[in-house]
């Protein structure tokens, strides 16, 4: 695709052609591209925003899962735990537990990193 074709679906998909965001967020999805799913999760495509997550997951891109957890994004709350316990990231899951989490405290729990 040229970057003259992809322009005009950008903007056809800004202008609200579903078709066109669908093609979109299914080529940055396959090109890794991050600022662009970002760019549409952000204009409040969840779909985009579905497809962000999976991939700042996959890449372990910890930076990215937080933005949008700690923009209330469940599943990226969810994927984010998920991926500090595997890095043995404790200061990210007492940030989230402190926030309020419960499944992050109780990871921490389980790693027995509790404070007393």
């Amino acid at each position: 695709m040229t970057e003259s074709d992809l322009s005009d679906l950008r903007e056809r998909a800004d202008k609200g052609d579903t078709s066109a965001a669908d093609e979109l967020i299914e080529l940055a999805a396959e090109n890794g591209d991050v600022k662009e799913l970002r760019r549409l999760s952000d204009s409040g495509n969840s779909t985009a925003t579905d497809q962000l997550i999976e991939l700042a997951a996959e890449n372990g891109d910890v930076k990215e899962l937080r933005r949008l957890s700690d923009g209330g994004n469940s599943t990226a709350t969810d994927q984010l735990i998920e991926l500090a316990t595997e890095l043995g990231d404790m200061k990210e899951l007492r940030r989230l537990a402190d926030q309020g989490n419960s499944t992050a405290a109780d990871q921490l729990a389980e790693l027995g990193e509790v404070d007393e």
